[in-house]
């Protein structure tokens, strides 16, 4: 995977936001005001994605050299993932669109939540 398919498929789930809010290199992606994935633009080596904690420690071991805490990230809750490592791109999307899903669970309030809710059912993606 590369930086344009990475921003293309994060660009391609409902009502993404992207940013730079940290500095001019850091890419973000949110949902609903949560951040759900960043990435460095430059070097394009690694994806920070939010991750259920269980989930988190299951991947590290199961891909110790590929998948580990996230840099700049809560380490219980984020994990990082090399992109240049040998993963499948589709295992790539589908921790970024489980990271997506998690975010969006916790958006608050809870009419906003459900209103970006009904739009991720509607587009298909589980």
């Amino acid at each position: 995977m590369d930086i344009l398919a990475f921003r293309q498929y994060c660009l391609s789930l409902p009502l993404v936001e992207e940013s730079t809010p940290f500095d001019e290199t850091t890419l973000v992606f949110k949902i609903g005001g949560k951040m759900f994935c960043y990435t460095d633009m430059v070097g394009f080596e690694w994806v920070a994605v939010k991750c259920d904690p269980d989930k988190a420690i299951l991947l590290r071991e199961e891909y110790p050299d590929l998948v580990e805490p996230a840099f700049h990230g809560n380490k219980r809750h984020w994990n990082g993932i090399r992109v240049k490592g040998g993963l499948p791109d589709a295992f790539i999307r589908e921790q970024l669109r489980n990271s997506y899903l998690l975010a969006a669970a916790g958006i608050t309030p809870k009419s906003l939540r459900e209103e970006i809710a009904a739009q991720i059912r509607k587009s298909g993606i589980k």
